[in-house]
């Protein structure tokens, strides 16, 4: 494929030292040699083990529950039901919120005390001597159950009559946008487009799985030592286990994996209170199995579009309509299902905008936070629509998206002004060129060859594979919804040596969260990233900064380290000014020296500054609070106006093989290209790229928990299948900064973003091989012989 790539505009970078270089990030070497100590690696002396009994019916009354003979057992300290937390509620709104209200209606139960509505919902909790005691003990507890009629599919949950989830008709919430005038935007259009699509359950199948450990200390503190994105959730776990908020702390382990798992309470609220009422350290953590049944899933959706489109291919109006599952509890539903409802008609202008969406509750599993938050279901049903437009009016897939590209000073569909660098069509055309032509004949067969595939070995034995190629184009919010009211804080301060020191309340997930902010504050103060230290994500001892979600932490945290770091070098020049005899602006901080820019040859050891105000007795050290934007909250029957601090803008390339006879689906190439703003590592930028992309290739071609009845039908890693390191290609990834992020330095976040556009793109790709669209996910090989594309009798 040819595509015409335009220079980019110009962009004036600062030089920096220490950010955008990319540097070993300060957490790799333990992990690499194995020293790190994750949540489940830690154990204390006199330690109990717990075990959660969970229901295996999705809904069923209970009638009786009888631990006795548990409690019985030698080696048991704890068992505990319902009846022993009569006031214990589960928090389930969305967490880390600064002063604001939460959700009416929801919470759900800790321990199920009358009634279960998922299977899995936990009943009951045993702390033992050993793990086998405990789950002997699971094993003596007799529970009474009676069958109640369930309600497993959204549509059927709207019904009138249908069993009622949550009350008082099973919907979560509903979000509606009014833009324009939808009649007239149709009947401009020379054809309506219209598509139903529709996404799976999706397991977040992190490394590791929930995993902590709880003790009181001697001040009658209960610690949590957990795998969390959330260290917030002291305050929601305190009310429940009892106790005030001070004396309940959250330490968060460095992170296996969360990406969105962890964001909810998981295994904290169970050490908390095994642990306040035994009065022993208690480890907990799950088996994968229990992972897969016990946690959130990706919600599944079913969008429908109807798009007006001109000859010229010029988009006049869309009507959309979700569905969502949010399963047995609200969790995080309310939220993913406004991002997606947000994003619903992509990086496109469109005057004329009707989007109606709901998430409604069923006896399924309960589904919340994953990487993208809603963006990704949306992408899938949007740029596979923006295909079949242009099918529909004779375009190229990129002309036309390039006829209706959001640019700067337009307006997304809640009416949110686009300010800043949209490097939309710069990101798709150079991912497309970057694919290349198609993969010839020849090329593919030694494709096949060098992986191995011995089914594969003659030009005869892949006449039934044809190549396609799909683009897809994606914005996506990085920082939390605006009427939050956002906050995150950070105290940098420098030590007599010269070191200097961060604390701030941030989880790292494993994303180089941590290692950004050093990054930073040795920028500010100009010392090496080896000289920074940082102490993070405990409740008690460093400052709240909120979450690690939403591609926020860079954003909000990279801000408050990058207030507070600066406050300190305006003291530290402040102070060189006088010694140099020159005014603060003509110096520089770099390389551990404070010197004078215009004779670099006049400096000073920082240490040396650092004794010299410390002998006068000046502030060496900052907490800063940084805050995101603040708006009013939106009216859910017509959203208008800014929900989101600012955007991420990008797209993907893939290139598919698709084998007409066998259905097989593989991916030859695949190019991402995202505007970064600026890349703080540019090296953890390209691993954050690589591996939100090939967790998107899975979404497209791969996974897909399977829930019959409310009961799990891929209940373990053998059955629901996830990427493999040979599955994928590696993806090529095209870092550009535009400098116009709100984050330091002008950078943007790219966590979740770069998940986005993956499965869309291949899906793109194998309409392109087939020749027929694939309107649902994972794209199985039975979904590829449905849909009816090629046969041997065609090539």
């Amino acid at each position: 494929m040819t595509v015409r790539v335009e220079p980019l505009p110009h962009v004036d970078l600062p030089p920096l030292r220490q950010v955008g270089k990319p540097v070993r990030r300060v957490d790799v070497l333990a992990k690499a040699a194995g020293a790190t100590v994750y949540a489940g690696d830690f154990t204390l002396p006199n330690m109990l083990h717990a075990r959660v009994l969970r229901s295996p019916h999705p809904s069923a009354a209970i009638l009786r529950i009888d631990v006795s003979r548990a409690r019985a057992l030698p080696g048991v300290a704890c068992v505990l039901t319902a009846a022993d937390l009569p006031n214990a509620r589960l928090a389930t709104d969305i967490p880390g919120q600064t002063g604001q209200r939460k959700r009416a209606g929801s919470d759900a139960q800790v321990l199920a005390a009358e009634v279960v509505r998922f299977a899995g919902e936990a009943v009951a909790l045993v702390a033992a001597e050993t793990n086998a005691l405990a789950e002997q003990a699971l094993s003596l507890i007799a529970v009474d159950y009676e069958p109640l009629p369930g309600v497993f599919d959204p549509f059927e949950a709207l019904k009138p009559g249908a069993p009622i989830v949550n009350a008082p008709d099973n919907v979560v919430a509903r979000w509606k946008i009014r833009k324009g005038d939808l009649a007239r935007g149709m009947d401009e259009a020379v054809t309506v487009v219209e598509n139903t699509f529709r996404v799976p359950f999706v397991d977040h199948a992190y490394i590791e799985t929930e995993s902590g450990v709880a003790w009181v200390d001697e001040r009658d503190v209960i610690n949590i030592r957990v795998s969390t994105q959330v260290i917030e959730h002291f305050r929601s776990i305190a009310a429940a286990v009892g106790v005030p908020h001070n004396k309940l702390r959250v330490q968060a382990a460095m992170v296996g994996g969360g990406f969105g798992g962890k964001e909810d309470i998981t295994v904290e609220i169970f050490l908390g209170l095994l642990a306040k009422a035994t009065r022993r350290p208690v480890r907990l953590v799950y088996t994968r199995e229990e992972s897969l049944l016990a946690h959130s899933k990706r919600h599944p959706m079913v969008i429908t579009h109807r798009t007006g489109v001109t000859r010229g291919g010029r988009i006049t109006a869309a009507e959309i309509n979700i569905v969502a599952d949010s399963g047995a509890y609200p969790y995080l539903s309310p939220y993913v299902l406004l991002y997606a409802t947000v994003v619903a008609t992509g990086p496109y202008r469109i005057d004329n905008v009707h989007v109606d969406s709901v998430v409604v509750a069923t006896n399924n599993p309960f589904t919340s936070a994953f990487r993208g938050f809603g963006a990704p279901q949306a992408c899938f049903a949007h740029e596979q629509q923006m295909d079949e437009c242009a099918a529909a009016v004779g375009m190229d897939p990129l002309d036309f998206r390039c006829r209706n590209y959001l640019r700067p000073g337009d307006f997304n569909a809640t009416g949110q002004e686009m300010k800043g660098a949209i490097w939309l069509e710069e990101t798709a055309a150079r991912a497309l060129a970057a694919l290349g032509e198609k993969t010839t004949p020849a090329e593919l067969l030694e494709w096949f060859r060098a992986r191995g595939d011995r089914t594969r070995l003659t030009a005869d034995a892949i006449r039934s594979v044809r190549v396609g190629q799909g683009l897809a184009s994606y914005m996506q919010s990085y920082g939390r919804i605006t009427w939050l009211h956002d906050t995150s804080q950070a105290w940098v301060g420098v030590e007599l040596d010269g070191s200097v020191v961060i604390r701030c309340g941030a989880p790292d997930l494993g994303g180089g969260q941590m290692s950004s902010l050093c990054q930073i504050a040795a920028e500010v103060l100009g010392v090496s990233l080896a000289r920074v230290s940082i102490h993070a994500a405990d409740s008690a001892m460093t400052p709240l900064a909120g979450t690690t979600t939403a591609t926020r932490q860079l954003y909000m945290s990279g801000n408050a380290v990058l207030k507070a770091a600066g406050e300190v070098r305006k003291t530290l020049l402040q102070r060189a000014s006088y010694h140099f005899e020159v005014p603060a602006a003509e110096l520089d901080l770099a390389e551990g020296v404070v010197f004078v820019k215009a004779e670099p040859a006049q400096q000073l050891a920082l240490a040396e500054l650092i004794a010299v105000c410390a002998a006068e007795g000046l502030h060496l050290s900052n907490l800063a609070l940084f805050t995101g934007p603040f708006t009013d909250r939106l009216d859910p029957e017509n959203l208008s106006g800014p929900v989101f601090p600012d955007f991420t803008f990008g797209a993907q390339a893939v290139e598919a093989a698709v084998d007409a006879e066998t259905g097989e689906v593989f991916v030859l190439k695949s190019v991402a290209c995202h505007d970064v703003g600026r890349a703080i590592n540019p090296a953890a930028v390209d691993g954050q790229i690589q591996g939100a992309s090939v967790q998107g290739l899975g979404y497209a071609l791969m996974e897909d928990f399977i829930v019959e009845q409310g009961v799990a039908r891929t209940p373990t890693l053998t059955e629901y299948l996830i990427p493999t390191a040979g599955d994928f290609p590696t993806t090529q990834a095209i870092i550009l900064e535009s400098g116009a992020g709100l984050g330091p330095f002008g950078a943007k976040g790219i966590g979740e973003p770069a998940l986005t556009p993956a499965a869309p793109a291949a899906a793109n790709a194998v309409a392109n091989a087939l020749g027929a669209r694939i309107h649902a996910l994972p794209i199985t090989p039975w979904r590829v012989l449905a849909a009816g594309g090629l046969h041997t009798s065609d090539v």
